[in-house]
């Protein structure tokens, strides 16, 4: 007997949530590393980097408890990304790629995971787009304020804009009615996309014109 429509919708939810809270809290661990922080500092960063943004939607739509404070996994698998993290990161090179690329996964898996959820709380499809770009943002912005760093988002390569598209493109699936899991897909690789290339090359919204000097 197959599963109900509902169930499996609930299902991948929670799939890319929890895969999307390890991968976010993998880049918040990695970040603590290079912050200098002792491993309570590194568990911290890493459940605040993987749920901060997913705590913030739930508030939102009105899906409390919160899933990260509710359900024990999403704990579990923060503290067991900045396990990892701890124990292997001594013999990586090149940190800020690795983290650079962690992150645009966590994006992706966030910005498609926080659009299904708030759908499928029956928040109008607008705000269903917003609430997914903040579930991808939420992490990394208290992260890298908690780590005295400027938040990525505002201001380089396209960071918010690749989590509204990836938000976008579920959006128009749903009111299209096609299969969930192939929209889910397709945003998360074009908002994965868009950031690698925006990295890549360099790429950012305009900046305002600082007046010339004296």
């Amino acid at each position: 007997m197959m599963p109900p429509p509902e169930l499996k919708m609930a299902t991948l939810v929670l799939a890319l949530d929890l895969i999307g809270t390890f991968v976010f809290a993998l880049s918040g661990a990695a970040s603590g590393v290079r912050s200098k922080l002792d491993v309570f500092g590194l568990g911290f960063l890493a459940f605040v980097a993987g749920n901060a943004g997913g705590v913030t939607r739930d508030l939102l739509i009105g899906a409390v408890p919160p899933a990260a404070i509710d359900d024990w996994r999403y704990v579990a698998v923060s503290l067991l990304a900045a396990a990892v993290t701890f124990v292997w990161y001594p013999g990586v090179q090149r940190l800020r790629p690795i983290v650079l690329l962690l992150d645009a996964a966590g994006l992706a898996l966030f910005a498609v995971a926080g659009t299904q959820k708030a759908l499928a709380f029956s928040v109008n499809p607008l705000a269903s787009a917003l609430l997914g770009m903040l579930t991808g943002i939420g992490g990394g912005v208290v992260r890298d304020l908690l780590v005295n760093e400027i938040p990525v988002v505002l201001r380089a390569d396209f960071y918010a804009l690749a989590a509204l598209t990836g938000a976008a493109v579920v959006v128009g699936g749903h009111l299209l009615h096609w299969p969930p899991a192939a929209t889910t897909i397709a945003g998360a690789l074009l908002c994965f996309g868009i950031r690698l290339i925006a990295i890549r090359r360099g790429w950012n919204l305009p900046l305002a014109r600082l007046p010339a000097s004296s």
